[in-house]
């Protein structure tokens, strides 16, 4: 049986190639009956693109994996939790369910008020410390 941390450490992989590439260290999988069907970080200095967050990047790829746009019976890992752009994208895809490592206080959709589809269950908190001293590092080491 595979555990919310087994593809939390997945999501974290990615992050740290983000990092790598100078990127924002967020990672993303989307994972189907166990299995992952997508897996992305941010890409936005490398694409030049205030889009190409690894959310958007893994609902993208997922989406056509599956050959259509919902991402019903679907999990989302992501080691950030969501910003509002992304939560919009995730609530249009009708995602079954979102894992977030870390709150983002000042960017994320939960302190905007902001919901994802009615039946997407969202859970947070799952490996946080690794999630958050990431991005914390990430931005320490730029000022």
């Amino acid at each position: 049986m595979f555990t919310d941390e087994y593809f939390m450490k997945m999501a974290l992989q990615e992050a740290e190639i983000a990092l790598e590439k100078d990127e924002v260290p967020i990672g993303c999988v989307i994972v189907s009956n166990d299995r992952v069907i997508a897996r992305s970080h941010n890409l936005t200095e490398a694409l030049n693109d205030v889009t190409a967050h690894a959310e958007m990047q893994a609902i993208t790829s997922a989406a056509n994996f599956l050959g259509g746009k919902y991402l019903i019976n679907c999990t989302m890992y992501v080691t950030m939790e969501p910003c509002v752009m992304c939560s919009g994208a995730l609530s249009w895809s009708q995602i079954t369910k979102v894992v977030i490592g870390a709150r983002d206080e000042q960017r994320g959709f939960i302190n905007k008020n902001l919901s994802l589809h009615p039946k997407t269950e969202i859970v947070t908190g799952i490996m946080e410390r690794e999630c958050s001293s990431i991005v914390r590092e990430f931005f320490r080491s730029k000022r």
